[in-house]
This record gives C-alpha cells, structure tokens and sequence, in this order.
C-alpha cells in the first residue's frame, strides 16, 4: 500500500504503474532523448552517477548533521537511520544552511560532469545551474499535509526565466517504494502545458493538493512509480505533474535527496533562484 500524505493510492492498472526507465541505446541518442522527453516528460536515467560519489555525500550529509540529533546514536551515518530523541533545530537550521547547502561537497555533487557537462550536451549549449538547489530528507512515520511533496509542476515557482528549465532530481542513497520516492502523473505535462498557453493556471506558486489518487481521477491518468537505486536520476520537464510518497521504511531508514534546475545560459534566468536556498526564501 503506497501513501502519500496519508492518502492511499489506487494500486489498479488504470491508477497506478511502473516507470519506464530510458533504455540503454537512446542514452546518446539526443534526438531519441529528446522524443522522449516530449513524450512523456521525464527521462529515467538507471545507473547515471557513480553510486560511491553519490554514497560518500549521503555519509558526509548525515554526519555533518549527526550533532543535532538528527541521526541514531551509534549508527553508520552513510544508512541514515532516524534517531528517536527531540532535533535541536536551531542547530539543525545553522548546519544545513550555513555550510551544507552553500557548501563545497554539494556544489560539486551537482556540478559534476555527469550532471553539468551532460546538460551542456543535452541542450547543445552553454548551460546555467540554478544556485537554489534543495536537499531534503524524510524521517519514516512522519504525518500530516506537507510531510511528503504535495502534488505540483516546477513552472508555477519559476514564472520569471525560461519555460524550458529542466530538472534533475538525484535520489541520494537507495529510495525503494517504502522509502518515499517521487511519483509522476503520466501525462500531465500535456494538459499542463496546453492550459499554460491558454492563461488559465497563471495564479500565484503553490502546490495543486496533497490529495494523489483524487488528482489522478481528475486527469484520468495513472501515477508512476519505481524503487530508484543510488547513481539513477530522474530529469523531467517544468510542466510534468509530480509528488511524494510517504517514508514508511521499516528499517528507520531516512529518505535523502536533491532538485536541482539546469538551463540554456542564453535564455531567460528567473532571478529568485539565484541564491543559496533557505526555508525563508519565500519560495
């Protein structure tokens, strides 16, 4: 059973399936990619990173926040397993977003050649990486509306640049089912993009709803979703509908992962997002 939010979602074919990984032979095909990313929005890309790059900078997040008592006493930091006691969150704020955040490990993590140099040829140009990058994590057992990402299409909160900005969202260490991954809508970004150009979603930034097998019914469509491995990512386009799971990780097992946004240099910068990421940065 797959929630989000608390809510339940439809497991029938009609609501709900497996994503379709981009098969090997398309990989440095760019116009194969490219009919693809039309297509259906996203481009799963299995094995993309190397999974020891992307496991030493889970180690290095945890540990960095071990002192706040974010992570169990004792354990390896690398399996990000939730402690049970209280987070002191004054330190827990000053750790991410005065030195993880803006902090050199990360920059590289999101600026490597398998991230940057592979847009710059995806996109056949000199490419812009958004300096507002976030980086979450998901404590299994926690609840309530916000808990996971609520249903929403990355364009609403990036109005003021380009409407190609593409997407990359790293899962950081292994994010099965259970785990808490991102789930898309299948085909949204048609509908979305349609009403874009008719005017009729131009409203101010905000999530859809935390309601997923309720926005599912109203498209007609069928949620997506994959157990993703540490080194897979998931590029998708500014239009496409996605959202959260749950972290029901039986295990204590944290959810750890990163959005980061790259785009043609030549083309419109929205400026709200060139600056470190805060959770007061209004956006």
């Amino acid at each position: 059973m797959l929630t989000s939010n608390g809510y339940v979602l439809d497991d029938s074919p009609s609501r709900l399936a497996r994503l379709e990984p981009t098969p090997m032979e398309e990989r440095d095909d760019r116009d194969a990619l490219w009919a693809r990313l039309r297509r259906d929005g996203y481009l799963y890309l299995t094995g993309h990173l190397d999974p020891a790059e992307v496991l030493d900078f889970r180690r290095y997040y945890f540990q960095s926040l071990t002192p706040t008592g974010l992570v169990a006493e004792g354990s390896d930091p690398v399996e990000g397993i939730a402690a049970d006691g209280d987070l002191d969150r004054g330190s827990y704020r000053r750790i991410l977003f005065d030195d993880v955040v803006p902090g050199a490990e990360y920059q590289a993590l999101c600026a490597a050649p398998r991230v940057a140099d592979w847009f710059a040829w995806l996109l056949e140009d000199e490419v812009h990486l958004h300096k507002r990058k976030i980086i979450r994590h998901t404590k299994p057992g926690e609840r309530g509306i916000g808990t996971a990402t609520q249903a929403h299409y990355d364009l609403v909160y990036l109005r003021e640049g380009s409407d190609r900005v593409l997407s990359m969202w790293i899962p950081l260490g292994d994010i099965p089912l259970e785990r808490g991954g991102l789930a898309y809508l299948e085909g949204s970004h048609h509908r979305v993009m349609a009403q874009e150009a008719a005017g009729t979603l131009r409203r101010p930034a905000a999530s859809m709803t935390a309601d997923l097998p309720g926005l599912a019914d109203e498209y007609d469509s069928r949620w997506l979703v994959t157990d993703y491995t540490a080194g897979d990512v998931m590029v998708h386009s500014a239009h496409i509908v996605h959202a959260g799971l749950d972290n029901v990780d039986a295990g204590g097992r944290m959810r750890l992962s990163t959005d980061i946004r790259y785009q043609r240099a030549t083309e419109p910068i929205d400026w709200r997002w060139q600056e470190h990421w805060h959770d007061q940065d209004g956006l």
